[in-house]
């Protein structure tokens, strides 16, 4: 992995986010270069900097982009938006769950993506998601041509990634270019549905499952016997545990094996693995709803897949980084074996000779990105 904060694990790791997700070289280095030495002081200290200093660049970009769109150079200024978005929401997502500040830079990020959007890709919209009297945030790209409906990806994230990292990743345009849609969504415990409606994150995921199917079955758009569902990080272990109930999916796709979220918090209490962000216990606490370590401990140990995958009846991919540091390799084959009723499982080990190693691959998210997308439309195209 490209390590411009040399021993910063979690500061590296969205240095590649973002350059992985359309940020550029040199923004993101001017970004960057300001707090070189600070973060020799570890991923906690400075957050507070990193967040100025990625800011100061995203709102030069923003003000870029004004002066484009006043003198009629729609496509620039949209870029700028959505580069701008790009940055914001990389330093967002360092910041502690308590600061203050959180929701209005949550908030101006999503203002900026929409932005984009209009733009650069009316294909993409906002939408909402019906779920217990409430509903659940997400983009809808639209794939669908000439009023065919396409086939559709739902797509989840992590312990701290949110909707505005999965449409920025490339994922859902490099599926659209394979003439399936994506629907984004902040699933409760992760991005708006977390910071603006405290939705916390469960143990049983098929609920958001059902509730995804539900809204996409009354779109004309969609074809009603290809949605499919796939989840990277944490969303590894909330897709299958969902596939393995909601049996309307046709297809499911684990992007980073999360088979055993339980074990890998007690392993981390004992400082084995790196933590995704800084102040970790905070943020994962936040995540789940819970306010005592203890209890949010014992909570986990019910967030694993033993005795779930043996459930899914569906294809079943699962991608990993054999240098993962977050997730260790061996649940990646634990999945694989125990996904024995899967009438196509898959299991793919990205390895460093070709990048893509670390988790979800952030280090060559588009290589990732395009296996994945390649293996799904492959596996719509077999359905009967």
């Amino acid at each position: 992995m490209f390590e411009y904060f040399p021993g910063n694990y979690v500061w590296n790791l969205g240095v590649v986010a973002a350059l992985n997700s359309g940020g550029l070289i040199d923004e993101v280095d001017r970004a960057c270069r300001p707090i070189r030495e600070l973060a020799k002081q570890g991923s906690d200290v400075g957050t507070a900097e990193f967040m100025r200093a990625w800011q100061d660049v995203a709102d030069q970009l923003e003000h870029q982009a004004i002066e484009a769109g006043k003198a009629g150079h729609g496509r620039t200024a949209g870029q700028k938006y959505i580069r701008a978005a790009v940055y914001l929401s990389q330093a967002e997502r360092m910041q502690s769950a308590k600061d203050p500040g959180r929701s209005a830079t949550y908030q101006h990020c999503m203002d900026l993506l929409q932005k984009g959007f209009e733009l650069v890709d009316p294909a993409t919209t906002r939408v909402e998601v019906p779920f217990e009297g409430s509903s659940l945030p997400a983009y809808f790209t639209d794939a669908s041509r000439a009023g065919e409906p396409a086939p559709v990806m739902i797509m989840w994230n992590g312990l701290d990634s949110t909707k505005e990292h999965m449409y920025t990743s490339g994922f859902p345009a490099e599926l659209a270019a394979r003439g399936i849609s994506t629907l984004m969504v902040d699933c409760p415990g992760s991005g708006e549905a977390l910071r603006l409606r405290a939705l916390t994150a469960r143990v049983a995921t098929e609920g958001w499952a059902s509730a995804c199917v539900d809204y996409l079955l009354m779109r004309s758009d969609v074809r009603p016997d290809r949605i499919g569902l796939v989840g990277w990080s944490l969303g590894g272990y909330y897709a299958p545990r969902a596939a393995a109930f909601e049996k309307r999916l046709a297809l499911c796709v684990a992007w980073g094996a999360n088979h055993n979220w339980g074990a890998v918090q007690k392993r981390r209490l004992e400082r084995e693995g790196e933590n995704p962000v800084p102040h970790y216990w905070d943020h994962a606490m936040w995540v789940w709803g819970e306010d005592d370590l203890d209890t949010f401990i014992k909570k986990t140990e019910a967030v694993h897949l033993d005795g779930i995958v043996e459930r899914i009846t569906c294809p079943f991919l699962i991608a990993h980084g054999q240098n993962d540091r977050q997730i260790p390799l061996e649940y990646a084959h634990r999945s694989y074996e125990q996904a024995v009723n899967s009438p196509k499982r898959e299991l793919r080990i990205f390895c460093p000779e070709e990048g893509a190693t670390e988790h979800i691959g952030l280090d060559h998210l588009p290589h990732v990105g395009t296996f994945i997308a390649d293996w799904v439309a492959g596996t719509f195209a077999e359905l009967s």
